[in-house]
C-alpha cells in the first residue's frame, strides 16, 4: 500500500487538475443531472471523474483501494472494513447541485487515509483553478500559498463571517441562529470540501454542518487542520474517524474561536 511518505503530491495534484479541467469545466451548464436514492444530484461528470480518477491512482499505485462516492455503499463498507490500513477517499463533484445548476462553486475532493486518518488532502475548485493542498505535519497551500489562520485578525465572535448549512440543522439550532446569531454575516456555498478549504483560506472565520459525509470532508478537514484551525463534531468529538456514518462539524479558523462557538452552540 502506498503511504504518504512515497506519494508524489505534485502529480496526484496534476491528476486531480487535469480530470476538473477536461472532465468537469467542459460540461459545467451542458450537462443534465438525474436523482440518486436519497434525493441528491448526479451527473455524467461525477461518473466520468470517479472513473477518470481511480483508474490513473490504481495504475500509479495499484496496491491501494479508491473508495469514490459514485461507488455502490456496499463496496465502500468492504474498503473501510476489509482490513486496508491505507486508500484514497474521492468525491469526484463536490458540489453537484451546483454544477447541475450552473452555479461555478464545485470542487474536487481527494484524500489519502492511513490507518484511519488523512494524510493527503486535495481540493481543486477548477472555476477559479485553485488548488487546496495539505501533507499532514507539513502545512497548507493554497496553490503555492501558505495557508496559515493565526494571522486571522478576529478575536471574538462578533465580527466572524460563518459559513453555515442550515439545512441539516436541527430545527431549535437553526432557530436561535436565525434569531440571535453570535456573528456578522453567514453564507452557505453549497461544497462541503470547498467550505473547509475557505476556511483554511480565511474566508470565513468558523462552520457548522449538521451532516456529510466522509468524501465531503476528508480532504478539508486536513487542509483545515495544517493551516491551524480546529473542528469538532456538535457533541465534541476532535477526532477523525474513516466511516460511512455521517457526521457534524463545528469548527473555526483558530482554538480561540472555536471555544467561543462551540460554547454558544451547546449554551
Amino acid at each position: 500500500m502506498p503511504g504518504s511518505s512515497i506519494i508524489d503530491i505534485s502529480l496526484v495534484k496534476q491528476l486531480v487538475i487535469d480530470a476538473g479541467r477536461d472532465e468537469l469545466l467542459p460540461r459545467f451548464q451542458l450537462t443534465a443531472f438525474s436523482y440518486k436514492q436519497d434525493g441528491s444530484f448526479i451527473t455524467e461528470a461525477d461518473l466520468r471523474v470517479q472513473k477518470r480518477l481511480q483508474q490513473a491512482l490504481l495504475d500509479l499505485y495499484p496496491n491501494s483501494a479508491v473508495l469514490g462516492e459514485e461507488m455502490p455503499e456496499q463496496e465502500q463498507a468492504q474498503i473501510i472494513a476489509n482490513g486496508k490500513t491505507c486508500f484514497w477517499c474521492l468525491d469526484p463533484v463536490d458540489g453537484t447541485s451546483n454544477f447541475a445548476s450552473g452555479i461555478p462553486f464545485f470542487s474536487i475532493s481527494l484524500a489519502l487515509i492511513e490507518n484511519g486518518q488523512p494524510t493527503v488532502a486535495i481540493v481543486y475548485d477548477p472555476s477559479r483553478d485553485e488548488c487546496f493542498s495539505a501533507v499532514r505535519g507539513k502545512g497548507a497551500f493554497l496553490n503555492d500559498k501558505i495557508l496559515d489562520t493565526s494571522t486571522a485578525a478576529h478575536k471574538t465572535l462578533s465580527p466572524c463571517t460563518a459559513i453555515i448549512d442550515f439545512k441539516r440543522l436541527t430545527p431549535d439550532l437553526a432557530s436561535r441562529i436565525a434569531t440571535g446569531a453570535p456573528y456578522a454575516s453567514q453564507r452557505s456555498f453549497g461544497s462541503v470540501a470547498l467550505d473547509w478549504a475557505w476556511l483554511a483560506a480565511g474566508r470565513g472565520q468558523i462552520y457548522l454542518h449538521g451532516k456529510q459525509k466522509l468524501w465531503d470532508y476528508a480532504a478539508g478537514w486536513l487542509i483545515l487542520k495544517e493551516a491551524g484551525g480546529v473542528a469538532s463534531t456538535l457533541q465534541g468529538d476532535t477526532g477523525f474517524h474513516a466511516e460511512l456514518e455521517p457526521r457534524s462539524a463545528v469548527a473555526a479558523s483558530s482554538e480561540n474561536l472555536y471555544q467561543q462557538w462551540f460554547s454558544w452552540i451547546n449554551d
